[in-house]
């Protein structure tokens, strides 16, 4: 049996990105494609023998209505999977990013799936017998029942979020919460 990282990416580069503009970076000098995760991880996580690291990611869309910004994500979607898999890192494609237009006409794109995906994975692994524990890098609380099935069926949950805003929920149903520290997030940074 492994330990496994899930990670809800959309959350992860959301709030990778919301830390480093808070440190002072500016937003277009921000690379994520160029995120040094397995070494984020191994600095995190010193105390765990990771087997595993699954990396979700929503499925992008061309807009002709968003055409620049629409083919902007799909190349930095394209690149990131490219940096990931080359630390070994799988990448999976769940669920759907769509634009949606919102009072005053702004078009933003909102992502869907991406949490369900984690939790079928989650929890088949554990039914499976695969897992041992569980590390969930996500911020979103709708994996709560998921979490209750793995610790249902012995598998150790580690919730694994962010220091400026810890998500409550998972850190009350986890076995343990693992923060990473605004510092952490800038070293993975440092030489892009």
């Amino acid at each position: 049996m492994k330990t496994t990282v899930f990670i809800d990416g959309e959350n992860f580069v959301h709030k990778v990105e919301e830390v480093l503009v808070q440190s002072g970076v500016e937003q277009k000098k921000i690379n994520l494609p160029k995120i040094k995760l397995q070494l984020l991880l191994e600095k995190v996580l010193t105390s765990l023998k990771i087997d595993e690291v699954i990396f979700y990611a929503a499925k992008l869309h061309f807009y002709k209505e968003t055409a620049r910004k629409s083919q902007q994500l799909i190349d930095r979607q394209r690149a990131l999977k490219s940096e990931l898999e080359k630390q070994k890192i799988t990448f999976i494609i769940a669920g759907n990013v769509r634009a949606q237009t919102v009072p005053g006409g702004k078009t933003v794109f909102k992502e869907k799936g991406v949490d369900v995906k984690m939790a079928i994975d989650m929890v088949t692994q554990a039914c499976d017998r695969r897992i041992k524990t569980a590390i969930i890098c996500s911020s979103d609380s709708d994996l709560q029942p998921a979490v209750y099935e793995l610790k249902k069926r012995s598998v150790e949950t580690i919730y694994l979020g962010f220091e400026t805003s810890p998500n409550k929920g998972l850190t009350a149903t986890t076995d343990k919460s693992i923060l990473f520290r605004n510092a952490e997030i800038m070293g993975a940074f440092k030489d892009n």
